[in-house]
């Protein structure tokens, strides 16, 4: 089990995930279409030329999803009783195909369950930043997490 129960999270700890991802035109191109997402910034070439981007945008939900998928590992892998929520998601400069994507987490509240005993919320912040180290997505994940004894 690669993730860490409640009690074993402290407020301001932080975790710099190993792996990487470079985004590619299959990735955006399969998530776009299966979500049915039609913005042709994110399908259409030549409207995205036409664009302030100049070029194919990386679908925002994909980002978002990656930069949760590249958290699990460290932080919530076998020891996640649920997602409770996300707030405050922000995405401040975009992101395109070729990018090398890479996350950081810290957490920044515990909360014990009042209905299960040792088990708890903890919020997460999850951060993506691009191969310049320039922040391209941010939110806060709340996780009920299971405690260190179940």
């Amino acid at each position: 089990m690669a993730g860490r129960a409640f009690d074993q999270w402290q407020v301001g700890d932080r975790v710099e995930h190993e792996i990487r991802r470079t985004v590619t035109e299959t990735d955006n191109l399969l998530f776009t279409t299966m979500t049915h997402n039609p913005q042709p910034l994110h399908l259409d070439a030549e409207a995205a030329k036409a664009s302030e981007f100049g070029q194919i945008l990386v679908n925002g939900t994909f980002t978002f999803a990656l930069m949760v998928g590249l958290s699990v590992g460290d932080t919530t892998l076998g020891t996640l009783i649920a997602n409770l929520g996300y707030d405050k998601l922000v995405m401040p400069r975009p992101v395109f195909i070729g990018d090398t994507l890479r996350a950081e987490t810290e957490v920044t509240a515990l909360k014990p369950s009042r209905s299960r005993p040792g088990a708890g919320v903890v919020t997460f912040t999850h951060r993506l930043f691009n191969q310049r180290d320039e922040l391209v997505c941010e939110c806060l994940r709340m996780a009920l997490m299971r405690g260190g004894a179940d």
